[in-house]
């Protein structure tokens, strides 16, 4: 590995994609460390601090932001708008014939459809926006003065312009975030927008790990153990796949015979990837996020109704721990589904003379693949969600908060997945000048 290395900082244009991907991952962690006007620093470092329902929530929404939350910096939302709105495009197109149109007209298709993402991700981002300095302004002690989401249309309001500015910053943070993420994909190494989240876990491990080591040493050898049990579940998960035999019948034009060779259809165990545990984190934030603007109502019943929803959706609660668990396989079967369906995978084959052996070409050959791909999504299914809830065990064994292992369990599933896929791009640039990758 440390030859591969070698090896790609020796090539001038791969050593510049390297310098370029660390040089815009200094970039966004300084604006991570920009505050948004208004913002008491003291009062948010307590509010993380002191635990509860609503520091598990801000913990968990801190994941996506890649670190910047705990600053409640320009970039607090980080690129999960953007995801959000991903995700939306790509289940919304096989509902909508225009955008499946558009998926199949090539790269022209790709670009308007990224181009649709990008102008949902402004009302999105200004949404969350709103739900997060909402929750901010609502805290005890207050982390955010002058926004108020009620004079957000009230032009005559005492914070009507500090409520706007706050907002607009947000949202412009979020793009800024999404455009540096962009250049890392164009010009750098691995898929950008996961390689911001990426440097902003990564960038918070260590402190946590000095914390950890200092306040209670059980905690940290069961953290150490719960990120090794992790990262070979999710390395196990990533790479694990079903090869399905796929054989081409021969063709003969003129003099010449074509086709007639043999190959592989490789069904990822976790076709999936992260996208489940994003599903599940948004539906189990979202009860939370609303009730937490009520928290402060002058209504007795809605306050306590309030409370008691966020109080359910605690973190770190067994309720929000099975929730979780169920979300994350539910969704990874139906993200399969959806993504596999959208693949047309018989089709596909049947154009270009290819069969699998023993089954008959056409709608055999669909309930036949639709078959093995749930079949091995249980696996994929379960094993995300088990690595998911890991951290939700170690509460009762070591008494600590578990808070701080939740973050690090969901970030370590991004992190290895991140460093798999770039890894894998690094080396696909290598063997291409004839060295030798990482993977073998």
């Amino acid at each position: 590995m440390l030859e591969a290395i070698q090896n790609a900082m020796r090539l001038p244009d791969l050593r510049r994609k390297i310098l370029f991907t660390l040089f815009i991952l200094v970039i966004y962690r300084i604006a991570a460390h920009i505050p948004v006007p208004g913002v008491d620093l003291n009062a948010l470092e307590q509010v993380f601090s002191q635990g509860g329902a609503t520091a598990g929530l801000l913990a968990v929404m801190n994941i996506f932001s890649g670190g910047a939350l705990s600053n409640f910096s320009i970039v607090a939302m980080g690129v999960y708008p953007y995801i959000t709105a991903s995700i939306i495009i790509q289940l919304l197109t096989p509902l909508i014939p225009q955008l499946e149109a558009l998926q199949k007209e090539g790269d022209q298709g790709r670009r308007q459809l990224n181009r649709y993402t990008h102008w949902l991700t402004i009302p999105l981002a200004m949404l969350q926006g709103i739900g997060q300095a909402s929750i901010m302004a609502n805290t005890s002690p207050p982390v955010l003065t002058g926004f108020n989401a009620g004079n957000l249309l009230n032009p005559l309001a005492p914070q009507f312009i500090s409520t706007w500015a706050i907002l607009a910053t947000l949202t412009a943070g979020t793009m800024f975030a999404l455009w540096l993420g962009e250049l890392i994909s164009e010009q750098g190494i691995g898929s950008g927008v996961s390689i911001i989240i990426f440097g902003g876990i990564v960038a918070d491990i260590p402190s946590r790990i000095v914390q950890l080591a200092t306040t209670n040493t059980i905690a940290l050898l069961l953290f150490i153990a719960i990120t090794v049990v992790t990262v070979v579940g999710v390395v196990y998960l990533q790479e694990g796949q079903r090869r399905i035999p796929v054989q081409y019948g021969k063709r003969v034009r003129g003099m010449r015979v074509y086709g007639g060779g043999s190959t592989y259809i490789p069904l990822r165990v976790n076709s999936a990837g992260m996208i489940p545990l994003i599903f599940a984190i948004s539906i189990l934030i979202f009860p939370a996020l609303i009730a937490s603007w009520f928290t402060t109502s002058s209504v007795d019943w809605l306050r306590n109704f309030a409370i008691s929803v966020v109080n359910l959706f605690d973190t770190g609660g067994w309720f929000y721990a099975v929730v979780y668990f169920l979300l994350v396989i539910a969704f990874t079967f139906f993200y399969t589904y959806i993504v596999f369906q959208q693949q047309n995978l018989s089709e596909t084959l049947q154009n270009q003379g290819g069969f699998v052996p023993g089954i008959r070409p056409g709608p055999q050959t669909t309930k036949y693949l639709n078959g093995v791909v749930m079949r091995i999504t249980i696996i994929g299914a379960f094993g995300l969600g088990a690595i998911a809830i890991l951290p939700f065990f170690e509460r009762f064994i070591s008494g600590t908060d578990t808070q701080t292992f939740i973050v690090s369990s969901t970030g370590l599933l991004i992190v290895v997945g991140v460093v798999l896929d770039t890894m894998k791009q690094l080396e696909a640039q290598l063997m291409m000048r004839h060295y030798e990758g990482f993977i073998k």
